[in-house]
């Protein structure tokens, strides 16, 4: 039954697209990080087949507002007009730890403030080393960081708050020791530092890291999801690698302000699960690291996810005890 409805939803889209005007000027279509990261790069690949999903005419522009684990560009997308014509690529900072991690700044609420318009994908992140770290298997990793004294190794992510940073504090809890942590302003710098040994680790994100994993400039040890990932079918799974029950997925969700007209919303997630269902886009996405969301994916089940996330990642910030100040 849904494929049948995936295969008919293109024909409807034109129609829609028309009713709405999304012709009418480009919609701006936000990311809560710097250029070049995995959430900047869901959406570059997304924007032009979730335009042309949405007929003829229509543009999108993205835009990155940076800040605080995405929830600067969460609260300004909250106070937009709710027309369609401004969007979000949210992810799991933004609207699972920052509302529970940041202490006197929430402005809003990941689940009542935005209309929840379609998961883009769950992607797994990947454990990274310096070239000169001394093990080389997971498991052999994963040891050589249990044994290590506390506080001795350095780890870098691409800021305080982020799902790379709560991932390498929950390591930490799951092995029984302590790290350094040493943010940086963006994924490119922290895989950056890595590479010259300015840290000695991360857990990265597959789009961000994919490239300089590729080229050998770091190594790739682990991915944090369930199983392997296609594009990577040598590394093993951080449960496979000796940490149990480390089921880290990162998640993409694409959101608009809150109070869309059903209309708008409707032919929106119609558009985005168009364009999910286009083999080259998934492949396009798979390659750069991501993974097509393919499961039961309207309105409702969007918005069930993010109410389900945000439980899951309560729990998660109370475990590793992080507190973010603005």
């Amino acid at each position: 039954m849904r494929r049948r409805s995936l295969l008919l939803a293109p024909a409807l889209l034109p129609s829609l697209a028309a009713a709405q005007g999304f012709a009418e000027r480009p919609i701006t279509l936000v990311t809560g990080y710097s250029p070049g990261g995995s959430t900047d790069i869901a959406a570059r690949l997304l924007a032009d087949r979730l335009a042309a999903n949405l007929g003829t005419g229509t543009r999108i522009v993205v835009e990155n507002r940076p800040g605080a684990a995405g929830a600067v560009a969460s609260e300004w997308l909250r106070r937009q007009p709710a027309d369609g014509f401004t969007l979000m690529v949210a992810e799991t900072g933004s609207h699972a730890i920052a509302p529970n991690a940041l202490i006197g700044w929430n402005r809003y609420d990941p689940v009542t403030d935005f209309t929840h318009l379609g998961i883009i994908g769950i992607p797994p992140l990947i454990l990274i080393v310096n070239n000169q770290f001394p093990a080389r298997s997971g498991a052999e990793v994963v040891g050589a960081l249990r044994r290590a004294p506390p506080d001795s190794i350095t780890y870098a992510t691409s800021g305080v708050g982020g799902v790379l940073h709560l991932a390498a504090e929950m390591l930490a809890v799951q092995l029984g020791t302590r790290f350094v942590h040493v943010p940086y302003r963006s994924g490119a710098q922290m895989l950056q530092a890595i590479h010259t040994g300015e840290a000695q680790f991360g857990i990265a994100a597959l789009a961000s890291a994919n490239a300089m994993v590729k080229e050998g400039l770091v190594r790739g040890i682990a991915v944090t999801g369930p199983r392997r990932f296609p594009t990577y079918p040598e590394l093993p799974t951080m449960a496979e690698s000796g940490v149990p029950d480390f089921d880290f997925d990162t998640w993409f969700i694409l959101i608009g302000p809150p109070g869309l007209p059903p209309a708008v919303a409707g032919a929106i997630n119609r558009a985005l699960i168009a364009a999910l269902a286009e083999d080259p886009l998934r492949d396009r996405l798979m390659a750069a690291g991501h993974d097509a969301f393919r499961a039961a994916n309207g309105l409702t089940e969007a918005q069930a996810f993010i109410r389900a996330e945000v439980v899951k990642y309560r729990d998660v910030v109370a475990r590793t005890g992080i507190r973010l100040s603005p």
